[in-house]
């Protein structure tokens, strides 16, 4: 089966945001790569709208697609009838002349489909053996009650969803030898699709806008012809894709129950996580905020999701308002009752034990460390390790952590450098300094941080990097207050708006270079009395010696130059 969903590599930055609005926490993040658990995603598509670098992979079906197109058969497709607010256009003859443009044979709305769905629910609660009855024409929805809330499985209404019930249909009046793509704003259908054999491929919205661009179809263009609408009969589950959208798509529903619809997956979950608790409820259940005309796919901009129900309600009132005669019943021969089974995923269960040896790597032996501050992306701290335990997440995401063992080895490291560390900002404030630059400037307060560096020392080499925007390297000064001799490097850290500086103490060679200067200018003065005295003695011996006095003195002169040189080196 093929991946509907997935990251670009090159694109995550490390910022988990997409595992913290995972509801289900089906992203794991290997050598800070997040990556989908494919087992455990229900593919609400909550991560591609919230991903800020753009890292979503929706898988494209578009090659599949032209493939259909090119080939022999019939392609039908069956559209969601949230297009209405995605691409604007509230007349389905216009949407089928644009579909017929790219090569398709035919083209109906699913909600033709979700008519028959929901008259099966008004069957089925008619039974009255549902104590409490969960819809299932959310794909997604139906995903997190098998992966999770088994528990909510007897409560989820064993019919098809609009999208399996239309294909039966279609295939039903075309033939089994008929391709059929399905058009909606929704990834989890992709799945779906595939899973059913009935589906043969799915085109989000934003991949038909994708295709309508490519070959220049313009909606405002064919409504310019002045189609009439094709008098079709009233079909109130048009009203599918908003909130409540199922509760109003029959006006009469059986009694003893309270029709309640919720969206999003966080409410979804809490009203699954007590489903045992409730009684005598309806409830219509979809994974997206503000249902279908929000979905991940939709073309719908953000904030719009108000506006778009209002489009979606204005177009359904507008068939009804015609007073044409409701849609056919389902033809007896096909069926659309189906069986949601219990699923499970690869994860695999970790003891107490485990979680507490590895919450013991990250420094956390005791409750009180458990800050369950959710920076990883996991609620819990507990949650976290278990993720850890399972492959899905790594030691080094737990941010306390690694900020508190960034900063300590930071301060042992500038704390126990042998050289003086000073780090200032833009303002010449101390941001940080060592013990050994306070004992090298002379400094007698440990309260360094925040105070003015001119307090300490002259500032003067500080503030030419800073304004001549460039490095200080190895210049010899004088520490004014303790006289001591060091080698100043000064780095301008411009992203930062900060200075870093180094303080080497070079008072020992100092001292030893004055010393062999002493001992140099020692040695040229005895060599000079040397040559005064030899030169006395040269005089008086000067008759007995001969040339041997001028020989001396070449050679004494030579010691001396060599001297001298020596000095100067």
């Amino acid at each position: 089966m093929t991946n509907c969903l997935d990251f670009k590599d090159a694109s995550c930055k490390n910022c988990y945001k997409c595992l913290r609005n995972c509801p289900v926490k089906a992203i794991t993040i290997i050598n800070h790569q997040a990556k989908i658990i494919e087992d455990r995603c229900i593919l609400c598509g909550k991560c591609t709208c919230i991903c800020p670098q753009n890292a979503k992979i929706v898988h494209s079906e578009i090659k599949d697609v032209m493939a259909l197109l090119a080939g022999k058969s019939k392609v039908i497709v069956t559209v969601a009838p949230s297009y209405v607010s995605s691409f604007g256009v509230d007349n389905f003859s216009v949407m089928k002349i644009a579909l017929g443009k790219l090569g398709f044979y035919d083209a109906e709305e699913t909600a033709v489909g979700a008519n028959f769905v929901v008259n099966r629910y008004k069957e089925l609660l008619e039974t009255g053996k549902y104590k409490n009855f969960i819809t299932s024409a959310c794909p997604a929805v139906n995903r997190l009650i098998q992966l999770y809330y088994p528990k909510a499985l007897p409560y989820l209404a064993e019919v098809d969803s609009p999208m399996i019930a239309h294909a039966k249909i279609l295939r039903k009046q075309y033939g089994k030898n008929v391709k059929i793509v399905f058009v909606g704003p929704c990834i989890a259908k992709k799945r779906e699709a595939q899973e059913s054999e009935l589906i043969d491929s799915v085109l989000t919205f934003e991949e038909l806008q994708q295709l309508f661009d490519e070959k220049n179809i313009v909606f405002s263009e064919i409504a310019h012809l002045n189609i009439s609408s094709q008098e079709q009969p009233a079909n109130m589950a048009k009203f599918f894709p908003i909130n409540r959208g199922i509760i109003k798509s029959l006006s009469n529903w059986p009694s003893g129950y309270e029709y309640v619809a919720v969206d999003g997956v966080d409410k979804c979950m809490d009203i699954l996580e007590n489903i045992d608790k409730l009684s005598g409820m309806f409830l219509e259940l979809n994974a997206c905020e503000y249902a279908c005309v929000n979905g991940p796919c939709s073309l719908t901009k953000k904030g719009q999701a108000i506006k778009a129900n209002e489009e979606i309600r204005r177009y359904v009132t507008k068939d009804i308002s015609k007073a044409l005669p409701p849609a056919k019943i389902m033809p007896e021969d096909i069926r659309i009752d189906t069986i949601y089974p219990r699923l499970k995923n690869s994860s695999k269960p970790i003891t107490d034990h485990e979680i507490t040896e590895i919450l013991a790597k990250i420094g956390k032996t005791k409750p009180e460390d458990e800050l369950n501050c959710s920076a990883c992306g996991y609620s819990t701290c507990r949650q976290k390790a278990w993720a850890v335990a399972n492959g899905y997440a790594e030691l080094d995401m737990c941010l306390p952590f690694m900020r508190e063992r960034a900063e300590t080895m930071s301060y042992e490291i500038i704390q126990n450098s042998p050289n003086g560390i000073v780090v200032l900002d833009s303002d010449l404030k101390v941001l940080d300094m060592n013990a050994k630059a306070i004992e090298l400037l002379g400094v007698n307060t440990q309260n360094v941080k925040g105070r003015d560096f001119v307090e300490f020392a002259n500032p003067t080499d500080f503030l030419l990097a800073q304004t001549q925007h460039r490095n200080l390297y190895r210049k010899r000064v004088t520490l004014d207050k303790t006289k001591k001799y060091a080698e100043l490097t000064i780095v301008t850290l411009a992203n930062q708006n900060a200075m870093f500086a180094t303080i080497k103490d070079i008072t020992d060679e100092v001292s030893y270079d004055e010393k062999l200067a002493k001992v140099r200018l020692d040695t040229i003065a005895t060599t000079d009395d040397v040559i005064k005295n030899q030169m006395r003695v040269a005089q008086e011996i000067a008759s007995l010696l001969g040339e041997t006095t001028a020989e001396t003195k070449v050679a004494l002169l030579k010691l001396k130059k060599v001297l001298t040189e020596g000095k100067n080196e």
